[in-house]
């Protein structure tokens, strides 16, 4: 409608300046904090969220894989066992203990420094001398040689004072060739008596 086909007079409302309103659309310049703000958020929230996720889902699985484990092992142990168990036994058992039964019971070794009285009963010079040479040569440490006194034997005989001197009495009679070895608990160590019958 143009001014000339208004109906109605002027009055104060149709007076106004020219220059009083604006002319388009007009806004602020907006401050560097509102256009920062919602890129500082996504930078902030976005990687708390995601921790907050792989955290939740990893704690609620994580004791799921466990029990897996002990379902697959006695599956193998039947099928092994009995099949080998009573065709190697007694095929083995038999064969090994004869065989190995003998050779596990050794004498007893002689302790060659055990204290050796070697005793001449003797008329022959120098017998009980070289008995001791003998023992000596074998690896006896203590050996000395002596005239007998006492009463005469039937036959050279070793003694030995104590059950523990057994096997080292048994020796000194093997290097000497003496078959009859005895216990006396009077003697200490070793005594050899020497009679007719030792033949150096």
């Amino acid at each position: 409608m143009s001014k000339g086909e208004y109906a109605y007079p002027e009055d104060e409302f149709d007076a106004f300046e020219r220059h009083s309103i604006p002319r388009g659309v007009h806004r602020a310049p907006r401050s560097m904090w509102a256009r920062v703000w919602p890129f500082l958020v996504v930078l902030v929230l976005a990687p708390a969220l995601a921790y907050g996720a792989v955290t939740y889902y990893s704690m609620d699985r994580g004791a799921a894989p466990v029990a897996v484990a002990p379902v697959q092992t006695p599956v193998a142990t039947p099928a092994a066992t009995p099949a080998a168990t009573p065709a190697e036994t007694p095929a083995e058992t038999p064969s090994e203990t004869p065989s190995e039964t003998p050779s596990q019971a050794p004498a007893a070794a002689a302790d060659l420094s055990t204290a050796v009285a070697v005793f001449n009963a003797t008329t022959t010079i120098g017998l009980a001398g070289k008995a001791s040479k003998v023992l000596t040569d074998a690896g006896w440490k203590s050996v000395k040689p002596s005239d007998y006194t006492g009463a005469k034997l039937t036959s050279s005989t070793v003694f030995f004072g104590t059950a523990k001197l057994e096997a080292a009495a048994r020796g000194a009679a093997d290097a000497l060739g003496i078959t009859t070895v005895k216990l006396d608990a009077t003697v200490r160590g070793i005594k050899i008596v020497l009679e007719d019958d030792y033949k150096p």
